[in-house]
């Protein structure tokens, strides 16, 4: 059976995959340190903090948990169990937010195979999508696949998606008027954006009428009308801790790569969040759990990805 850290190929599409995680701003904020041939680490990349708009580290947990999940994927599909322990070390290694053994020999299943496939496949669109109902029996999939990772999806019905639209749209509006919050957002909104980042071809347009479905970058070109009814979900955990943080990621990315096998997309409305962390405001009120993500689903159009560092910019020294 092949044993995925035994070689160098093993080791570089283990970082692949964990690597086309998605991430707040695009910031990739993760590293990997092998360590002999049955375990990886994951370790938070302190260089690529957002401290304004991230003082607590959450979106940088939930990047590293989607990444996480990835790599995980790749154990699987290589014929092995990943073990995972997260936080193992949480006082001496701050930055060590997972571990991963690899385990005895098992099989993948045709689903984590077709998830694994479809890494390189999930986008986040900003684009405008089409007057398309996401079925019943797709949503439940995507809800099923929150809840075996230990999170909620919540689709919003019409008032509560409106409520939410109106929240992201004041909440960005308070925003943009904050100097080190615009200049942290510039900084990973440039042009010419070659390995990290959210590159110009990946803003979207902007939308014609308020309250936009999407994030604005201050750099959007063109102008589009979007869906009439936006199709939004919020997806919670039970706490709201750092390994809270670490179980949406992985969350996240199964409804991501569920979704992309349905033919659907998904992009984010986080600015009511990021405000929240910053002004370390209380959670805004959910029956269901701390909101971690808001997600708006849809079928749109097939967009480019965005880029991605190098797997060799991954890896940490061996131990």
């Amino acid at each position: 059976m092949f044993a995925p850290l035994d070689h160098e190929s093993g080791v570089r599409r283990l970082l692949v995959a964990a690597g086309q995680a998605p991430s707040v701003l695009n910031t990739q904020p993760w590293r990997f340190r092998v360590a002999g041939h049955e375990l990886v680490e994951l370790y938070s990349d302190a260089e690529r903090r957002l401290r304004v708009s991230d003082p607590r580290g959450r979106s940088r947990h939930v990047s590293c948990g989607a990444a996480l999940f990835n790599l995980r994927l790749a154990v699987r599909t290589a014929g092995r169990r990943p073990m995972v322990f997260l936080l193992p070390a949480p006082e001496e290694e701050p930055d060590l937010l997972a571990a991963v053994r690899v385990g005895a020999a098992l099989p993948a299943t045709a689903e984590q195979r077709e998830l694994y496939d479809l890494i390189p496949v999930r986008r986040t669109s900003r684009r405008p999508f089409f007057d398309r109902r996401i079925p019943p029996a797709v949503m439940a999939e995507l809800r099923l696949a929150a809840s075996r990772e230990g999170a909620r999806l919540v689709p919003l019905d019409r008032h509560g998606t409106a409520d939410t639209l109106d929240y992201a749209a004041m909440a960005e509006d308070e925003l943009s008027h904050d100097h080190d919050y615009r200049a942290e957002l510039s900084a990973w909104t440039m042009r010419g954006a070659l390995y990290d980042g959210v590159p110009d071809y990946a803003h979207g347009p902007h939308a014609l009428r308020d309250p936009s479905p999407t994030r604005h970058f201050g750099r959007q070109h063109g102008a589009a009308r979007f869906e009439e009814r936006p199709q939004l979900s919020v997806l919670t955990t039970a706490g709201d801790r750092p390994v809270d943080w670490l179980r949406a990621g992985q969350a996240l990315q199964r409804v991501l790569l569920v979704a992309a096998r349905h033919g659907v997309s998904a992009s984010f409305l986080n600015q009511p969040l990021d405000l929240r962390d910053m002004r370390r405001r209380r959670d805004p009120h959910h029956r269901r759990g701390h909101p971690q993500m808001i997600i708006r689903f849809g079928y749109g159009p097939y967009v480019s990805r965005s880029p991605r560092r190098p797997a060799a910019e991954l890896e940490l020294a061996r131990a």
